[in-house]
């Protein structure tokens, strides 16, 4: 893992121009559709996208990839000629200029030399990796209040991201992972991010005929995904409900990565949807820099467009904390988990989470697939039939923010009674969070809830707890006579409830009370 101590060996690209479209494996005798190149190779339905997203005329977004494979490379070049002075690199918002920071200023006229702008930094990266190394040590110790935490090169600094009025907590928690004030700043952001679940779309796939996720890029004998979609021995069914495969490795967190083997019904395609009709290439997994325009297909918001803002970053998921992922601004929605991201027709990851939504826009991240490639020895499957190996990496949903007090009180006529009352439709194989998704504080000791559940059905209701960096059951009860009841004698803390469908479904209804 490597890559993760390598944060800023990207470069930072403010800008669009990458494709976005998910690799699904075709249907047995299916021929996948070509859509025909353009200016530069690159797809239309691509130029359409980043038109339509970073408002860009096609001739603006071939240009801008061009420029960025030029930098691409400069930077690779730049970066072993620096060496411990390497800062980090970043376009500039409109993509024309390539910024190469340096901690040493003898080395300007090298930046200057290769056709880019020097910029005289403070730390080298390889300190600030190591600052965002020791966070991620600490990353057990982080509150649901944190979003996460990443290496800023443009700033020269790591950036721990806290929800609203939680700025303090950020600031404890810099200070308890040993990092000091000076490379580290507090950015306050309205961010939750979460996997992203459950949505149908015409690309989707099934875990177990219950959860449902977007398919990723083609590998050899299966496809990969993200790894909180499911665990190894999980069954998949295709879009069309067809039997697909069984997940045969995943990490998760951690990591956010899966693998799924496919059987002899379904072949393998190196191309994306594009949610227009037709696919677009992957011609293989050269990794963009950071700051690069970049675009994701997922089955349930299709195809969108943005910026990469950071590489090497950590989020601090309910599940757990997840390490080395891609962060962006573009925007996801549940369902789209598993989904590709194309610069060009170079694969680039899968999608992991984010906060936000398409409608308001969100951030979103996803686990680099090289890694993927190389830590489970997989080829990747490309257009035409061709098979590429792992490039090597160039470096390195369920919560929101906390309420203050309890919600509204429940109606006088439920059949459970508590300071709080929630309903939601369960079924088998389900999961619901309650509150509302989210979770709440409660001061120190006893806490009541009940589920009256629905005609037929069984459910276990858990009172969960954050600590160690995710949500951990602290007590649950099974639901008899059609009521399942809770007590607990807990420290103050952040909870929330699941309510876990194992037969039957239909509509509950929550309360729960803490004193």
């Amino acid at each position: 893992m490597d890559r993760r101590r390598m944060t800023a060996i990207g470069v930072v690209v403010a800008a669009a121009g990458l494709t976005a479209a998910v690799t699904l494996p075709s249907f047995a005798g299916e021929e996948p559709r070509r859509a025909a190149p353009a200016a530069d190779g690159v797809a239309p339905e691509v130029l359409d996208a980043l038109g339509r997203d970073l408002s860009l005329t096609r001739d603006q977004a071939v240009r801008r990839l061009r420029t960025e494979r030029w930098a691409a490379g400069t930077v690779t070049k730049l970066r072993t000629e620096l060496g411990a002075d390497y800062g980090g690199s970043w376009l500039s918002d409109d993509g024309a200029t390539l910024n190469v920071a340096v901690a040493d200023p003898a080395q300007a006229k090298r930046v200057e030399a290769a056709g880019a702008v020097p910029k005289r930094v403070a730390r080298p990266v390889a300190e600030l990796d190591a600052v965002k190394s020791r966070l991620d040590a600490a990353g057990a110790d982080a509150s649901p209040d944190i979003a996460g935490w990443y290496v800023d090169v443009a700033s020269n600094s790591v950036v721990v991201v806290a929800r609203p009025g939680a700025e303090a907590a950020g600031r404890r928690f810099a200070a308890a992972g040993g990092t000091g004030a000076g490379p580290v700043r507090v950015r306050t952001a309205d961010e939750a991010p979460r996997p992203l679940f459950d949505v149908r779309g015409g690309d989707a796939y099934f875990i177990n005929n219950a959860g449902r996720c977007s398919v990723g890029f083609s590998v050899v004998g299966g496809f990969v995904t993200a790894g909180h979609c499911g665990r190894p021995g999980d069954r998949t069914a295709g879009s069309n409900r067809v039997a697909q495969g069984t997940f045969s490795a995943s990490s998760f967190p951690g990591d956010d990565w899966g693998v799924v083997q496919v059987n002899g019904d379904w072949t393998p395609q190196g191309v994306v949807n594009d949610f227009n009709g037709g696919t677009v290439p992957v011609n293989g997994s050269t990794e963009a820099p950071v700051g690069a325009s970049i675009c994701r297909s997922g089955s349930t918001t299709g195809t969108r467009c943005g910026v990469v803002q950071a590489k090497n970053a950590t989020v601090n998921y309910p599940e757990g904390t997840v390490t080395g992922l891609t962060r962006t601004d573009v925007c996801a929605e549940p369902g789209d988990s598993g989904g590709a991201w194309l610069s060009g027709d170079q694969a680039q990851g899968v999608t992991s989470g984010g906060s936000g939504d398409c409608t308001r826009g969100g951030v979103t991240f996803f686990q680099p697939v090289n890694e993927i490639l190389q830590r489970n020895n997989l080829t990747l499957v490309t257009a035409g039939g061709q098979q590429a190996p792992a490039e090597p990496p160039a470096g390195g949903g369920e919560t929101a923010p906390p309420a203050s007090t309890p919600p509204a009180p429940p109606a006088a006529d439920t059949e459970c009674a508590g300071q709080v009352s929630r309903t939601g439709r369960i079924a088998a194989g389900r999961v619901q969070v309650q509150p509302d998704g989210r979770f709440f504080r409660a001061a120190g000791g006893g806490q009541e809830a009940c589920v009256a559940a629905p005609e037929g059905a069984r459910v276990v209701l858990e009172l969960q707890r954050f600590t160690g960096g995710t949500f951990r059951t602290v007590a649950r009860a099974d639901n008899a006579d059609g009521m399942a009841k809770l007590t607990a004698d807990t420290p103050a803390g952040a909870y929330r409830y699941r309510v876990v469908g194992l037969a039957g479904s239909g509509e509950y209804t929550l309360a729960f009370s803490a004193r």
